[in-house]
Formats: C-alpha cells, sequence, structure tokens
C-alpha cells in the first residue's frame, strides 16, 4: 500500500512518527494509510488541560491541493466544534495551502484549544455562552474534559 501513497504523504508520515509535536501522536491505520487516529493532549493552562482527545484525519485523493479532513471523536465544548466533531478552522478550508502539512493543521487544532474563537463560531450555543459567561463555558469545557477526555490511565 505504501508504494500507491504519494511520497509527500510517506515523508509527512514518516516525520510525525518519528518526530511527533509535543501533545499530538498521529498514527496512520495499517490498511488505510491516507487515514490517521490523532489522539492530541489538552493544552496546560487552559480548560482542556490533562484531557486527551481523539481525532481522524484523512487525506482525501487530492491533498496537498486540498485540505485534510480532520474531526473531533472525543466530545468537546468548544465554540469551534460542533456536535459531530467538525472544526471551524480557517486553513482547513478557504486559508488551505499545499505548504502546509499534516503537522501543522494538527498543532493549529491543539492552539485553537488555547484560544477558543466565539467570534468565528461553529456551534452557536457554545460561542454565546463563551461570550455572555466566559466563567460558565470554562467550567463546562473543563467538566466535559473530565468527563469526556479523561487520559486512559
Amino acid at each position: 500500500m505504501a508504494a500507491s501513497l504519494p511520497r509527500r504523504i510517506v515523508k509527512e508520515t514518516q516525520r510525525l512518527t518519528q518526530e511527533p509535536a509535543p501533545g499530538i501522536t498521529a498514527t496512520p491505520y495499517e490498511d488505510n494509510l491516507r487515514y490517521f487516529n490523532v489522539l492530541i493532549s489538552g493544552p496546560s493552562e487552559s480548560c482542556y488541560d490533562g484531557g486527551q482527545f481523539k481525532l481522524e484525519l484523512f487525506l482525501p485523493a487530492d491533498y496537498p491541493m486540498a485540505p485534510p479532513k480532520v474531526r473531533f471523536l472525543t466530545k468537546i465544548f468548544h465554540p469551534n466544534v460542533d456536535k459531530l466533531g467538525r472544526i471551524c478552522l480557517d486553513i482547513l478550508k478557504d486559508k488551505w495551502s499545499p505548504a502546509l502539512q499534516i503537522r501543522t493543521v494538527l498543532l493549529s487544532i491543539q492552539a485553537l484549544l488555547s484560544a477558543p474563537n466565539p467570534d468565528d463560531p461553529l456551534d452557536n450555543t457554545v460561542a454565546e455562552l463563551w461570550k455572555t459567561d466566559p466563567d460558565a463555558a470554562h467550567a463546562k469545557a473543563t467538566e466535559w474534559t473530565r468527563t469526556y477526555a479523561r487520559a486512559a490511565a
């Protein structure tokens, strides 16, 4: 299967596994090397601190001309992630560039956990709470992190 993958994907995958970004692991599935099992640790000093978030990442046939498809599998209370786990992030949409890599995308998602953007929401209810009562939003995000994103002991 690896022989049929574009060289760029092979190189990016090697770099991801040999030099993982801090707090991020991305492992391709053996039966489909374009499909990755991703774990992102919640950034310290954020309401996601201590959480292990599972995501799936898929490289479409036209990658790198098109962005990877990424979504959260772990439930998360975040204004830029909807109930289906879809992520509102400019580089996954109109700001995508073939110069970006899987690693960049995952680091950007991790950064989004540190700095939610309620002004560009995917979940309006969560964003509204984030704007009107940030303390309550943070408390709920922390509670959801404890409930759904506990690191496997």
